[in-house]
């Protein structure tokens, strides 16, 4: 039985390019479908576009996580088949992205027991979150278990990322909230600032696309708004800021300074005027950093003046790790915010 994947029955997380029904195009890291199914075969037809690092595509099976991996070159189309507990007579199956811009792939379908039967899932959570944030939100390097609290280890080529993992979507399942997860590594508010694409590309530049990096295979292209609409919005970068120029350990001061809130404060303010209701989060994450750029978020915040507005200091901000945070890290700071989103929840 071949699914295809315009099948009502499935469901769809993030900002995935939908503009081929049965071929829709996985661009941001954590985005998802998910399937409830019958049967003891699954096979996933998927056509790779690798950029850069290894190339891995993770599932979850009946609650089990798996990997799949992927050719490293050239765009090629593969089938993967992926063991079925046979002792249960209903599956459900989630395929997600666990890497950011080093790849983007299409899911061409799926491929099911000759008797098999694509059941209704379970309606998705009404509250619905999105997130602006950086490697350690997509979950960048988070599965060196070996390395918590120390330096990345080598190679880094992603073979380490997972965001199923990263504090943002793990948050979201502690609190039954949809995602949209736009992270991506080494990104930074300003362009020619940070270490995605080079420096080249910051938030200013991608926060509303649907595709934002120039190798995919459809170039750049706008995101349409109206397709999902959060109650709360995170932003999480900011990390990378200080490298300027590829000049790194650089504190922002005076004009600077004042151009940097400025630029940020605007993003925010449109983003408020898409989403009336929602409210902002401004945070950043135990990956060490300098404490002035927990001062440039308070200082966001606070030029902005809306009851609208929020700011979260995780515990150990800035202070826990020299390297990329593991997933005992990332699930220290997913309690922690979704602790405070309960209680922001509670509160409104």
């Amino acid at each position: 039985m071949i699914v295809e994947m315009s099948d009502k029955n499935l469901q769809y997380m993030g900002r995935i390019d939908t503009a081929q029904e049965n071929a829709p195009l996985f661009l941001y890291a954590g985005s998802w479908v998910r399937m409830r199914f019958t049967g003891n075969r699954l096979a996933v037809r998927i056509k790779i576009y690798p950029i850069y690092n290894v190339q891995k595509i993770g599932y979850i099976l009946d609650g089990a996580e798996g990997v799949l991996e992927l050719p490293r070159e050239g765009w090629q189309e593969v089938t993967c088949e992926i063991p079925v507990p046979s002792e249960q007579t209903e599956h459900t199956f989630t395929l997600f992205k666990r890497l950011d811009a080093s790849q983007s792939y299409r899911v061409l379908g799926f491929e099911l027991a000759e008797n098999a039967a694509v059941l209704p899932l379970p309606p998705l959570p009404d509250f619905k979150i999105e997130v602006f944030g950086d490697s350690v939100s997509a979950g960048a390097v988070c599965e060196a278990y070996d390395y918590v609290a120390k330096c990345d280890p080598e190679p880094n080529d992603g073979r380490y990322d997972n965001a199923w993992h990263s504090f943002p979507m793990v948050a979201s399942r502690l609190v039954n909230a949809q995602i949209h997860n736009n992270a991506q590594g080494g990104i930074a508010l300003l362009d020619n600032t940070g270490y995605f694409h080079n420096g080249e590309i910051g938030l200013v530049s991608s926060y509303n696309k649907l595709c934002y990096f120039p190798e995919a295979e459809t170039g750049v292209t706008d995101w349409d708004f109206s397709r999902y609409t959060p109650d709360l919005v995170i932003f999480a970068v900011g990390q990378n800021d200080h490298c300027i120029g590829g000049v790194e350990n650089q504190i922002r001061s005076g004009e600077a300074r004042t151009a940097w809130i400025d630029v940020y404060a605007k993003i925010v303010r449109e983003l408020m005027e898409r989403y009336p209701h929602a409210h902002f989060l401004f945070t950043l994450t135990v990956l060490c950093h300098d404490e002035d750029y927990e001062r440039l978020f308070d200082e966001l915040a606070a030029s902005l003046a809306s009851d609208r507005v929020h700011r979260l200091r995780f515990t150990r901000t800035g202070k826990a790790t020299p390297g990329h945070p593991r997933i005992p890290e990332q699930a220290e700071m997913a309690v922690e915010l979704a602790q405070w989103i309960q209680s922001f929840r509670a509160a409104h």
